[in-house]
């Protein structure tokens, strides 16, 4: 069981962690036609932007309710009405979801209040979903902005089940924020494979997958819709992917009665033989011939790279169920976790196979990292430069990753997932082996006290023109 430590020191430096706001944000982004809003200041809003435009490298709808000084001290009611009546009046959205920060959480804002107001001086809002979830970056991290905002969803646009009668083959999807589009992608394809019919709350993989739309939309692009949302109350089953959707989950079941089923991991052998049980079990099929084909294909991977792989020393930063996924995954390779650094408390940290966990930044990644002699680091983009330093292989991992392309299209799940991850993995080693193990100059060895070439020369010819 991994010790979980936090450090002591006033600030962080080269922050790990992204904030609760554009956690939130992010959630909404997969549903169809939404307005994600900050309610907060206009740096808080551009500063999440700029992480997900370079992160997708698309456009993403995101708005504010560009709080100053003076609103900030006397309230932020009329900001938000003016917010929501201008994203209302110029671009329809289907759903407006907002977001507290920092300013407007330590003011004290009742939006909750606010929003009955602004829905009883407007009339015409009356039938526009309006999802508020506290989101303060004074404390937690991506992670749980992104889980409070799912729950939220799922307690005010769900309904519930009146008749009790339920579809046995629809099936809800509860995915994490550590999942990416192509994840997604690949998760509807195996339910699917077992005749099954997923509705996935949030939807990454309809909105930001990185397809043109036909014509422009200032709204979110695809998604899940708000009357599919409605609908989930008639699933057979809700499927819960990752530890931080539990609470989504347990809202469903409360709210409609719909069992849940939690699957913390999805990267591995062994989780993945879990998963496919369990959907045999709900779906009544047998598992698909190409299923046990790609287990044999991520057996003979794992044959293949743990070569490469076992006993390396590994340092790893990434939100909690990241890191439970991406360390247990690489210790099944033989790997060990020595460093690992978390974002928020977790009840899966203490699962980690590590000896110790410490909540806290990229500069303590580091320091662990070199102490430890680790000669592999998992993180997001930002953790480049550390790597470099540390003269380790590095591989992106989690949000943002902003300095390669494809970052919504990977995949790491399921067996296919797991047999390409280990790949790439496997693959840095290789690379940044052969790279130090290239003959350059600067490292040719010369005899001591050899002279150089052009020394040579020059004594000798002041050795003939004297003999001259």
């Amino acid at each position: 069981m991994a010790i979980v430590t936090a450090p002591t020191k006033a600030c962080a430096v080269n922050p790990l962690k992204m904030s609760q706001p554009i956690g939130g944000a992010f959630a909404f982004m997969g549903l169809r036609g939404a307005m994600p809003l900050l309610h907060g200041s206009q740096g808080c809003t551009s500063f999440g932007l700029t992480l997900f435009v370079r992160h997708f490298k698309e456009a993403v709808p995101l708005q504010t309710t560009a709080m100053s000084e003076v609103a900030t001290v006397l309230g932020g009611y009329e900001n938000l009405e003016q917010a929501i009546l201008n994203i209302y009046n110029r671009t329809k959205p289907k759903i407006i979801g907002i977001c507290s920060t920092g300013v407007t959480e330590t003011n004290g804002d009742d939006v909750d209040a606010y929003l009955k107001l602004i829905r009883s001086s407007h009339p015409r809002l009356a039938k526009l979903p309006l999802v508020y979830v506290s989101t303060p970056d004074f404390k937690g991290a991506f992670q749980d902005g992104w889980e409070r905002a799912v729950a939220r969803i799922v307690e005010v646009l769900v309904e519930p089940n009146a008749n009790g009668l339920r579809d046995p083959s629809k099936v809800n999807v509860l995915p994490g924020c550590h999942l990416t589009p192509g994840d997604l992608d690949e998760l509807r394809v195996i339910l699917e494979d077992f005749g099954l019919c997923p509705s996935f709350l949030p939807d990454l993989a309809r909105s930001l997958d990185g397809h043109i739309p036909d014509e422009f939309t200032p709204t979110t692009i695809g998604g899940i819709g708000v009357d599919e949302i409605a609908g989930m109350g008639s699933a057979g089953w809700t499927i819960a992917i990752g530890a931080q959707m539990q609470r989504a989950a347990e809202v469903m079941q409360g709210k409609t009665g719909v069992p849940f089923r939690v699957f913390e991991r999805l990267r591995g052998l062994y989780p993945n033989d879990e998963f496919m049980t369990f959907l045999s079990d709900i779906s009544g099929r047998p598992i698909p011939l190409k299923y046990r084909r790609q287990r044999g294909q991520l057996a003979d991977a794992m044959l293949d790279a743990h070569f490469h792989l076992g006993g390396r020393k590994v340092a790893i930063g990434a939100e909690p169920d990241l890191l439970l996924d991406l360390s247990c995954m690489l210790h099944d390779m033989g790997a060990q976790v020595t460093a690992a650094v978390t974002t928020t408390q977790s009840g899966v940290i203490e699962r980690i196979k590590t000896k110790e966990v410490l909540i806290g930044d990229l500069e303590d990644l580091e320091a662990l990292a070199k102490t430890k002699h680790c000669d592999l680091l998992i993180t997001h983009s930002h953790g480049r430069q550390a790597a470099a330093r540390l003269k380790v292989p590095f591989h992106r991992a989690g949000f943002p990753m902003f300095d390669r392309l494809g970052a919504g299209h990977q995949l790491s799940v399921g067996y296919r997932g797991t047999r390409n991850l280990i790949f790439d993995i496997a693959n840095l080693v290789i690379a940044h082996r052969e790279e130090n193990d290239r003959p350059t100059p600067d490292r040719w060895r010369t005899a001591a006290g050899s002279p150089r070439c052009s020394g040579h020369r020059s004594s000798t010819g002041a050795a003939e023109r004297s003999s001259a």
